[in-house]
Parts: structure tokens; C-alpha cells; sequence
């Protein structure tokens, strides 16, 4: 018998910021799985800045799609218990993750692959770890906090490096496995409470606020003799001032453009500086590095049980506060 389930669609895709009224929660009917499928009830649900990329009539090119006005919004990765299972891979009472989020019942292909294989079904050991962990520090944004400094060559410490949008889900995260490899850290924030979080809790060596003081002439006070490696979640202005503060062979992860998703897009001026300092723009999506994903949870898992690195979440209750939190969602 098919089950009546609710789930949010997209109404209207904003002009400028996001609201509530951008969504509509919509009841629907969820069949049975079929041979090679399980019914998964959703339990927790992401919610994340790089959303508002696929709430526009078109995403970037070669970024995941973006969401069809009235309709499902698949590739949004979720918690859930297995209630019935046609595998012999899983088992009701299994806790998993899949891309079937903002919706109470999804049924789930076993073998297909997901968003890059980072949302593909996977059972998930939730005996020591919270299973909302799965979103964030062991999930797709721990993978892409670590594989973006994995990429521009940065594990290895000892160096200075600049993370911007730093009180974010994905930054809090690089600063603070940055500070825990033996980097001299600087992060940015847009309030006072987060550049005092950044610098009482996560532990980095400076910080300020991005809003009272443009990012160049922080980095001129802060770091002086110049950065080894950026971590931009903004882009804009913030890359224009990391650009002007590398050293020579200094490298970029390019993790986002926060700036630019709710405006049109502001390229920084002086990009001619990436050649003059053969400085090293690397681009990077956390669901093309799953290979790393072991390799990340042990590391941030160690570092979470062990109180090194805090994690702050904010919970909403119930599928219908999804469109409000969407709406709230800063840097």
C-alpha cells in the first residue's frame, strides 16, 4: 500500500535573498520498493549554504542541477531508518544516508550511485557518533573541509593560512583541523560572536570580522609576511585580498562563492597576481574526492570524541521548518 508522505518543493525561485515563501510543503504518495530497493523514513535532513546554487532557473554549469519548480528536490543528503527492505544489503533498522532529503519517506535504489557516489546508500555506525554527525564533520561537509585542503597540498601543517567564512558548516571545520595539523591559522567571520567563537573555541591564532574591516587591509595587520594557503568559501572581494596577501607559490582551494549567490558575480580585479606569484587556483567539489571520505572520518572522528574540534549545529524540528531555516542560513 503506498504511503502518504509530505515533502517540500520549490514554489518560486527567489530574486535575491531566500524565504519561506520561496517553498511549499506538498502531500504525496510513496509506493512500496521494488526488487533492489529500500524505504527509507527520514530523520534528519541537511541544510546548507551551496543549496541556494540549484534555487535559480539554472545552476553553474557542471555543478549538480538545479531544483524543478513542484517537484521533489533530490540531492540533498539525509539521515533515515530502512523501514522495509527488498536487498540483501540492508536491513529495517538500518541507519543510512542517501540524496532523498527534505521529505519524510523516500524509496532508494541499493546499487545506484548518488551525487558522485558521496550520497550513494550507505549503512552508517551510529554507536558512538550521533547519527546528524553524518551530515556534517563525518559527512559530505567534513569530506569537503578535508579534501579541499587535500588538494592544494595543506595536511601536512606548518604553514599560514587564511580560511574565510570560517563560522560556516564547511569553515569552522577547516579552521579547526587546520589548527589541529600545526598551522598558524587566521579566520574570518561576519559577527563579533563568531570571530570570538573562532578564536576562544576553535582555537585559531587570529581573526576578524569581515563586515568592519575589509579583508585586505586584516590580512595586512594579521598576517604580515604574507599567506601560504587560502581557503575561499566567498570569493569577490575575499579572493581579490588573498590574491594581493599570497606568498609566492602560495595556494588556493576553491571551495565556493558565497557572494555571489544571492547577486551577480564580482570576479577580483587583480587576478593577473595568480601568474606573477605562480601561485597555484585550485578548484575542488567534495564528491569528487569519496576516496578520501575514510580517511576524513577517522581524522575528524578522532579529533570530535577527543573535545579537539567542536562542532555547533542548529536544529529545526519538523520537515515544515526546512524553508525557514533555508531562508536563515549565513556565513
Amino acid at each position: 500500500m503506498p504511503l502518504s508522505s509530505h515533502q517540500v518543493q520549490v514554489a518560486a525561485y527567489p530574486s535575491g535573498g531566500v524565504g519561506a515563501e520561496c517553498f511549499e510543503v506538498v502531500e504525496v504518495e510513496v509506493g512500496p520498493p521494488g526488487p533492489g530497493e529500500v524505504l527509507v523514513r527520514n530523520t534528519w535532513t541537511s541544510v546548507d549554504p551551496g543549496l541556494r546554487l540549484r534555487l535559480r532557473a539554472e545552476a553553474p554549469s557542471g555543478y549538480f542541477p538545479a531544483f524543478d519548480l513542484h517537484a521533489p528536490m533530490d540531492g540533498i543528503l539525509t539521515i533515515g531508518e530502512v523501514v522495509e527492505s527488498r536487498t540483501d544489503e540492508f536491513a529495517a533498522g538500518d541507519t543510512v544516508w542517501h540524496p532523498f532529503g527534505w521529505r519524510e519517506y523516500a524509496v532508494v535504489d541499493a546499487a545506484a550511485e548518488y551525487m558522485n557516489g558521496a550520497a550513494t546508500l550507505r549503512r552508517l555506525d551510529v554507536s558512538d557518533a550521533p547519527p546528524q554527525w553524518y551530515l556534517g564533520p563525518l559527512g559530505a561537509i567534513g569530506l569537503t573541509a578535508y579534501s579541499g585542503l587535500a588538494v592544494v597540498d595543506a595536511l601536512g601543517g606548518g604553514e599560514t593560512v587564511w580560511v574565510s567564512a570560517a563560522a560556516g558548516a564547511v569553515g569552522s571545520l577547516v579552521a579547526q583541523i587546520c589548527v589541529q595539523l600545526g598551522h598558524d591559522v587566521v579566520a574570518s567571520a561576519g559577527s563579533p560572536e563568531k570571530v570570538a567563537w573562532l578564536l576562544e573555541e576553535a582555537g585559531v591564532a587570529a581573526a576578524f570580522n569581515y563586515r568592519t574591516e575589509p579583508p585586505l587591509e586584516a590580512l595586512r595587520r594579521l598576517a604580515p609576511d604574507g599567506l601560504d594557503v587560502y581557503f575561499d568559501a566567498v570569493g569577490g572581494d575575499h579572493l581579490e585580498a588573498a590574491l594581493a596577501s599570497m606568498r609566492t607559490h602560495g595556494r588556493i582551494a576553491l571551495c565556493g562563492s558565497i557572494s555571489d549567490y544571492e547577486s551577480d558575480p564580482i570576479g577580483p580585479a587583480n587576478l593577473f597576481l595568480a601568474t606573477a606569484k605562480h601561485l597555484t587556483l585550485r578548484g575542488f567539489r567534495g564528491s569528487f574526492h569519496t576516496h578520501l571520505l575514510e580517511e576524513a572520518q577517522s581524522r575528524i572522528g578522532r579529533w570530535l570524541r577527543e573535545g579537539s574540534i567542536h562542532y555547533e549545529e542548529t536544529a529545526y524540528d519538523g520537515l515544515g521548518s526546512a524553508p525557514q531555516a533555508m531562508a536563515l542560513v549565513r556565513i
